[in-house]
């Protein structure tokens, strides 16, 4: 009898973890949650070619999450200040979810902002898809991302959505340019591109060599009784970057959750009001206007304050008559693409070993840049020749939002937004992993830093499979198609 009472005993908690996991059926349901997943002061901050460490924390970091549930099914959507992660590092925290909250692989949804002023979740080898080891980091962000969705899964209650856009075309450009005959500069390799990323200012700019996307997409959740529980937003602005010098901050992403929750009045509250923003198709985007002369610097944080301020009032404005449905459809698709892989040919290989081996000679008057490129292209050249990338994609109500595992170019964006069967649509970049720069073909043909092997390393037509796979995925949702 004794024993019987402790094996039922011990029972319990599993029984009550069972029963926590498993969604009731009924209504539209919603709730969300921040984890916390600032890094130790002296981490390297990795946004550029030369890491170092960390000697201030600006502003925490966080993985932002909301849970949205329909009918029993649930979908769940992260959005962590990082400037990329592994893949290893979200199956990790993808494991996790699943297990506590029941929440499958398929209809959990996390991407980076992209912020170049964080600690690094990335492989030591960002090219390494096959190891299973996690950093210190990783293992810390991977339990943060399912603590958050816990904690959503915990928050959630009674809601109902929206969806509306705006249009913010004054802080986005494109950083790609066409230069006068006779201008460009020779790349790293000792050839000449097309086209060269962040120019500068000056009478050797041509035009810039793409288009950009001002769109501000958002989705809006309240409780049934009219209090906001969270905002999901989306631009395309690969970051924005005046920090001070050392400091860890979640940039310009972060700042406009503040603003948004201040315009809304939506804080201080119990649950806390939840704003992620998520970044949209920025490969060759970003907050510099070199059509024009350069603008004298303000202090530090002033340009992050201004950006997010402006995208902020922009997404309030449009959410004072936004439309919220009690009831929505809910839907995800997941898919692994098998690419190619681009490798150094021999001759490649040869520059990489030679610009090494004349470092010791060259010493500190040596560019960074042939050193880093010779660097990656050794970690290159023994690498599978295919490679397995994440897909992703989503429906919440007229919504879809799909992820890509790259800094993908606005091109593409633009291209699955035109095609998309559900309006309005967009694109986390940087979701499921990180696999580099995601050019166009017609970009590859230009040349400059986002095609370079080492910066890239997807085949040249990986843009256009992705885009296909992603639609195909989107027109079995629209027509209903179970999942297979």
């Amino acid at each position: 009898m004794i024993m019987r009472s402790l094996c039922l005993l011990l029972l319990l908690p599993v029984l009550a973890f069972a029963q926590a996991s498993s969604p009731p059926a009924g209504g539209l349901r919603a709730g969300a949650a921040a984890s916390n997943i600032t890094p130790e002061i002296g981490g390297a901050i990795v946004g550029g070619f030369s890491p170092f460490p960390s000697t201030h924390i600006h502003d925490e970091l966080h993985a932002r999450c909301l849970v949205i549930e329909q009918d029993g099914r649930r979908i769940a959507i992260v959005v962590c200040d990082l400037l990329g992660a592994a893949r290893q590092m979200f199956d990790e925290a993808a494991r996790l979810v699943k297990l506590e909250t029941g929440i499958p692989r398929e209809s959990l949804l996390m991407s980076c902002t992209h912020t170049h002023s964080a600690s690094s979740a990335l492989n030591e080898n960002r090219y390494d898809t096959s190891s299973t080891g996690l950093t210190d980091y990783q293992r810390f962000v991977a339990r943060r991302i399912a603590d958050g969705v816990r904690r959503a899964v915990n928050n959630l209650e009674p809601a109902k959505i929206g969806w509306a856009t705006a249009s913010v075309p004054g802080q986005v450009f494109n950083r790609r340019w066409f230069l006068k005959e006779g201008t460009m500069p020779p790349n790293p390799f000792g050839g000449i591109d097309k086209v060269k990323m962040n120019p500068g200012h000056g009478p050797h700019l041509d035009k810039p060599a793409g288009p950009t996307d001002p769109e501000v997409c958002l989705l809006a959740v309240q409780s049934t009784s009219g209090r906001w529980i969270s905002v999901l937003g989306n631009y395309s602005l690969h970051y924005v970057g005046d920090v001070g010098p050392g400091h860890v901050s979640a940039d310009y992403f972060a700042v406009f959750c503040e603003k948004l929750g201040g315009l809304l009045k939506a804080s201080p509250q119990d649950p806390p009001f939840v704003a992620l923003l998520s970044n949209g198709t920025s490969g060759n985007i970003n907050n510099n206007d070199y059509g024009r002369p350069a603008a004298k610097p303000g202090p530090r944080y002033s340009k992050i304050n201004a950006v997010a301020g402006e995208v902020a009032r922009a997404a309030a404005a449009a959410l004072k008559n936004v439309t919220l449905h009690e009831r929505v459809e809910l839907d995800s698709r997941y898919a692994e693409l098998r690419l190619q892989q681009r490798r150094p040919d021999a001759e490649q290989v040869a520059w990489a070993e030679s610009t090494l081996a004349a470092r010791v000679q060259l010493g500190k008057g040596a560019s960074v840049l042939p050193r880093a490129y010779a660097e990656r292209f050794l970690k290159l050249k023994d690498a599978q020749p295919q490679i397995d990338i994440p897909l992703q994609a989503l429906r919440i109500g007229d919504v879809a939002i799909t992820g890509i595992p790259c800094e993908t170019f606005v091109e593409t964006g633009l291209e699955l937004k035109a095609r998309n069967p559900f309006k309005p649509s967009w694109t986390h970049s940087i979701a499921g992993g990180y696999f580099g720069y995601l050019p166009t073909p017609e970009h590859h043909a230009l040349g400059g830093y986002e095609t370079w092997l080492g910066t890239n390393r997807l085949e040249v037509q990986a843009s256009v499979k992705i885009t296909d796979e992603l639609l195909k995925m989107l027109q079995e949702m629209k027509a209903g198609t179970p999942r297979s």
